[in-house]
């Protein structure tokens, strides 16, 4: 797993950055903390600097996250289909290994960097900071940051984006929400996807996914789409037009 947001450094210290309680345990275990939240500080002060580029240029960095096999990519392919000459879009891949989900968004005719990360669960800010420098950002609209497939490291872990979308898919399962709920409550919008597979898997309820969301403090707005798009879709884009239209605003 990784080593470097503290998933190496034992259960206790993982927590640490969520304790509350005063961390007067073991003499090393103060230490993971001071090294945990070390960090995070350090990448907190990166991704400010990535938004400020962001803000610069006018761009919408919004940072996709969820469990593998979720249809990110999927998703992204048919929104970028869906936007072509009206929004001018870029996408960074994260992935621990491989540049297939790249190839996959450069083959529909917009720039794609492939981040692959060896054994990190999560991207982290200088990766994207890196990245950013192989990105024509002026003249783009939308930025989209496809995070490591993972419910748990890329909550923790400020990338610089405006805006953090969870995906949900039916085959994972209703519950994901009350499971991971650091993830999904931080969410600006959560997508549930595959519904069109809901005929063939009765153990999803959307009802009861939507409820799980609003138990862990999930205040967003949710959304229904189907695998690669399809319904629901509509309904994407133009919440996406909308955050453009503000981010435009905003930097005028």
């Amino acid at each position: 797993m990784c080593r470097d947001c503290g998933c190496s450094l034992g259960p206790s210290a993982a927590r640490a950055p969520f304790a509350t309680q005063p961390a007067a345990a073991s003499h090393g275990h103060v230490e993971s903390i001071e090294v945990i939240t070390a960090i995070l500080d350090a990448n907190d002060q990166v991704a400010a600097h990535n938004r400020s580029h962001f803000d610069a240029h006018g761009v919408l960095a919004v940072n996709l996250m969820s469990s593998p096999g979720s249809g990110k990519t999927s998703l992204l392919e048919a929104t970028i289909r869906a936007l072509q000459g009206e929004l001018d879009v870029a996408v960074i891949e994260g992935d621990l290994a491989t540049e297939n989900d790249a190839a996959r968004i450069r083959a529909c005719g917009v720039p794609a960097v492939q981040i692959t990360t060896g054994n990190a669960c999560h991207l982290d800010a200088q990766m994207v900071h890196e990245a950013l420098h192989e990105l024509p950002l002026a003249g783009l609209d939308v930025l989209f940051i496809e995070n490591v497939g993972n419910l748990v490291c890329p909550a923790s872990f400020d990338l610089g984006a405006h805006l953090d979308v969870t995906l949900l898919s039916v085959t994972e399962g209703d519950d994901k929400p009350a499971k991971y709920p650091v993830m999904f409550r931080a969410g600006d919008l959560t997508l549930i996807t595959k519904v069109d597979l809901l005929p063939h898997i009765e153990e999803f309820s959307v009802e009861r996914a939507r409820e799980s969301l609003r138990h862990v403090g999930f205040g967003g707005r949710i959304l229904e789409v189907s695998k690669r798009g399809g319904d629901g879709l509509a309904a994407w884009l133009d919440w996406l037009r909308s955050e453009v239209a503000s981010r435009r605003a905003a930097a005028a």
